[in-house]
């Protein structure tokens, strides 16, 4: 063989070499797939409750229960502390069902169901596409959070969903409980753990490494009630709220994990799902509980009060030297709330609206009671829409465009959080355009115009009744956020259950 044939034959023997590692490479990948069919087609690796390493339940209970008859899906006396009346026929029909799910905001209140962006979605969708029915379903619960979500979500697969709206995010802060046994990791290794979690083949060995590990191997986590718990429907509730940058960290990482699990359980079923950010009040809304920062000595405290008592006095005859007065204030302490929030109202009479509206917003994250939505959360929210590439409608945003100075407050709110009713109609207008799109329908050319006329006649026939009973629940709840409930004492409650349920503690709905 001559030399020049033994050179051509070297880079081929070469890239048969590579090649076969390749191959090899790829034949050991492609166990992976065959092993998530295989899971997938036994039903073997499933999540579950347990699965959550933040919290537990002592017992998960149905939202929906067929009616005597058997012929609708409706919401049974017994969780009408929490929602509303809400009821749908078992047999679709070629209907197009939409779930709604989150909190009071969802619910409609301080009103209810019949005038929350639900309803008016339901109105629009069906002005928009007369040619195909739509049905929306309100999961609203008030007082719930994510990680309350989660269970209702994984129900709502067994009644043929279409598309699933989650709106979440206020409601976080509301229930005690720890996050000491989990161990926070960077988020970009958070993100590639969830991804990893979603794997049938992973979760089933993760399944057979805590059956075989000890039972003080396995993590402990709180046990929370079957239903809401929330400090605030203690008397004296606001009393167990105290600065904890700790507790506020686990609470983002718990409600991302939760959203992040909401959109798995949708698209493993092929439900489409949209994400909303809801709105929450900034320039009409006081911090409800403010605190000295942790750092602030007994004297520093004394000079940033009497700069308040300065600020205070000056307020109505002079802003700016009111201004420059909380300015001052807040060099010396700058995470009590209530002075960011004054100083927002001295920059608003001043026609600053950027400068006010940071102030506002420094109010919000500084407050220790935190019923509005933190921005950590905003941001959570935002990520976990763009990470899954899931679309994400800014209630926020949506509203605020509509106000003269760009600050967000009572124009379309009605207190702390819950939009007013032409607020939630905004809400659905939005919503609808969203989800034809999502759904690729085109819309008739007037549906707008069909949707208000229709709004209007919905409107027009609430009773008195009605906004009287709202007004009585702005009342209570406005209390509430004061720690006025007419609960039990704070001091009586006793503190979650930290355990580690067995898989037989759980009643899956």
């Amino acid at each position: 063989m001559s030399g020049a044939q033994t050179r051509e034959s070297r880079p081929s023997s070469h890239r048969r070499r590579w090649g076969f590692r390749c191959a090899a490479v790829l034949l050991g990948l492609s166990v992976f797939p065959l092993a998530e069919i295989l899971c997938a087609c036994f039903g073997w690796g499933v999540r579950h409750d347990a699965d959550d390493p933040f919290v537990g339940f002592s017992d998960i209970y149905p939202l929906f229960v067929q009616n005597a008859a058997g012929t609708h899906w409706e919401i049974p006396k017994s969780r009408r502390k929490f929602f509303k009346p809400e009821s749908f026929p078992v047999a679709k029909d070629g209907v197009r069902r939409v779930f709604c799910f989150g909190g009071s905001t969802v619910q409609g209140r301080p009103f209810a169901t019949e005038t929350s962006f639900t309803s008016w979605l339901e109105i629009a969708l069906n002005c928009a596409t007369p040619e195909q029915d739509w049905r929306v379903i309100n999961c609203g619960g008030v007082s719930y959070a994510s990680y309350r979500l989660v269970p209702i979500v994984e129900e709502c697969l067994r009644y043929d969903p279409d598309v699933f709206v989650i709106c979440t995010g206020h409601n976080e802060f509301l229930e005690e409980r720890t996050y000491a046994h989990v161990k926070f990791a960077p988020t970009w290794l958070s993100t590639t753990q969830h991804l990893l979690s979603q794997s049938r083949v992973v979760t089933l060995v993760r399944s057979a490494i805590r059956r075989e590990s000890s039972p003080d191997a396995q993590p402990r986590r709180d046990v929370l009630q079957a239903e809401v718990d929330a400090l605030l429907d203690y008397r004296g509730g606001i009393r167990a709220y105290q600065r904890d940058l700790e507790w506020k960290r686990g609470v983002v990482r718990h409600y991302e994990y939760n959203v992040r699990r909401m959109i798995d359980i949708a698209r493993a079923h092929g439900v489409t799902v949209l994400l909303v950010q809801p709105p929450s009040n900034l320039s009409d809304c006081p911090p409800f509980k403010s605190s000295s920062g942790s750092d602030c000595a007994d004297a520093d405290r004394a000079r940033r009060d009497a700069w308040l008592v300065q600020a205070r006095a000056a307020q109505r005859a002079d802003v700016k030297q009111a201004t420059r007065c909380f300015e001052n204030a807040l060099e010396i302490d700058n995470q009590y709330a209530i002075v960011w929030y004054e100083l927002g109202k001295c920059y608003e009479a001043l026609h600053d609206a950027d400068r006010a509206r940071q102030a506002f917003l420094q109010a919000r994250e500084q407050d220790i009671c935190p019923l509005r939505m933190i921005a950590p959360l905003e941001t959570a929210l935002q990520r976990v829409a763009r990470d899954t590439e899931t679309p994400l409608v800014n209630a926020h945003a949506v509203l605020e465009r509509q106000v003269p100075d760009g600050i967000l407050g009572d124009f379309l709110l009605v207190d702390h959080i819950h939009p007013s009713i032409r607020g939630h109609q905004m809400i659905a207008e939005r919503l609808a355009s969203v989800v034809m799109e999502l759904v690729d329908l085109t819309p008739s050319a007037d549906w707008r115009q069909q949707a208000h006329a229709q709004w209007k006649r919905r409107f027009e026939s609430l009773d008195a009744m009605y906004f009287l009973h709202g007004k009585r629940t702005l009342e209570a709840l406005r209390a509430w956020t004061k720690g006025r409930a007419d609960g039990p004492p704070i001091e009586s409650r006793s503190a979650p259950e930290s355990s580690r349920p067995p898989d037989a503690q759980t009643t899956r709905p």
